[in-house]
């Protein structure tokens, strides 16, 4: 007997995206049952977006939040608005492919111990390589795209674990955000998965990639180092996840590579002249007595062996494999789709 899924919230949150919500809405319907929903969540969208819901899609339980709370909020107000026992995550520019839910759902089932599946984001314009799958995390705080330019032929064949999911396309169990709580509302956006990955790993929770489910994601061409307000973010959270999440004995041996890390990033700000690269390292820094109380409660409740942790960091690439991989996902994203930069989109690279 094929065993009966639970129910499945389907959570999408928007920022002025209505260009994409019909086909990302009617690919998700397609694949979910009468016991599944959709939730909209409208971040304040100037689009007419929640109007176009309204009237377009009235299966769709539409959330309209009176302000911008980012990816984060976003995806929190879902949560909490959610009937179902499993949540999964969808980017608003996202189009899953067939068998995309059903795969995630396997294998979240076959993995009891897992609190997440995530799946495989390809680029809308290559989607014969590989965008995001999941999260992998180094030994100098940066968390990655696991399999960033990877030909989908080169994926695994079956489900295999993995740091952390990615909240363009996850599937998350209820149990793993009671446990260890939501992403943090105060990140806004970026880098807010991650540190729920590390949250559930510090708890115990496994992850799992399900290769076959993939979804087509339109990548934002002006997120990327261009976009003041993506590196601010992005500097901010970063420093946010490491003081937060991880824990003392890692932290000091991984220490000469974060500093090393950021103190390039520093060098890099300022012959570039792009000062909120700085700026939100700045802003990381003014709250450390408030993450060092955050921490304090993270650590506390930390029930994994150190030993596990540390085999899931992997070692940080020298600069110029970095670069590497910063001209190779160039090449791949030419020509670009030009979009305004929301604040709501999920990173490119995770700097």
């Amino acid at each position: 007997m094929i065993p009966v899924r639970p129910p499945i919230s389907a959570i999408i949150p928007t920022y002025s995206a209505l260009r994409y919500l019909p086909a990302c809405i009617s690919a998700l319907q397609a694949q979910l049952g009468p016991a599944d929903e959709i939730i909209l969540v409208d971040n304040a969208s100037r689009d007419g977006a929640a109007a176009w819901a309204r009237c377009h899609a009235p299966a769709v339980r539409l959330l309209e939040l009176p302000q911008n709370l980012g990816f984060a909020g976003g995806c929190n107000a879902g949560f909490a608005a959610a009937r179902g026992e499993l949540l999964l995550l969808v980017n608003d520019d996202a189009l899953v492919e067939p068998g995309c839910v059903a795969a995630l759902t396997e294998a979240l089932r076959a993995s009891p111990n897992a609190g997440a599946a995530t799946g495989v984001l390809t680029f809308s314009r290559r989607p014969d390589v590989v965008a995001s799958a999941g999260i992998a995390m180094q030994r100098d705080g940066v968390a990655t795209d696991l399999h960033l330019g990877l030909p989908v032929s080169r994926l695994p064949a079956a489900p295999v674990e993995m740091f952390g999911a990615s909240g363009g396309l996850a599937l998350l169990r209820r149990e793993l955000l009671a446990d260890v709580g939501p992403f943090p509302a105060e990140f806004f956006s970026y880098l807010e998965d991650a540190d729920l990955a590390w949250r559930a790993r510090l708890r115990g929770w496994g992850c799992v990639l399900a290769p076959a489910a993939r979804a087509r994601h339109v990548y934002s061409a002006s997120g990327g180092q261009g976009s003041p307000l993506k590196q601010r973010l992005l500097g901010r959270n970063r420093l946010r996840v490491i003081i937060r999440c991880m824990p003392e004995p890692l932290l000091g041996q991984c220490l000469p590579s974060i500093l090393r890390y950021d103190l390039l990033a520093l060098a890099y700000a300022v012959a570039s002249r792009q000062p909120a690269i700085a700026a939100g390292r700045m802003a990381a820094l003014a709250e450390l007595p408030q993450l060092l109380v955050q921490r304090r409660a993270i650590q506390r409740r930390r029930s994994a062996p150190l030993e596990t942790l540390a085999r899931w960091l992997e070692p940080a690439p020298s600069p110029l494999a970095a670069l590497r991989i910063q001209r190779q996902l160039a090449a791949i994203l030419s020509p670009v789709d030009r979009r305004p930069e929301t604040g709501d989109r999920r990173p490119e690279t995770r700097w």
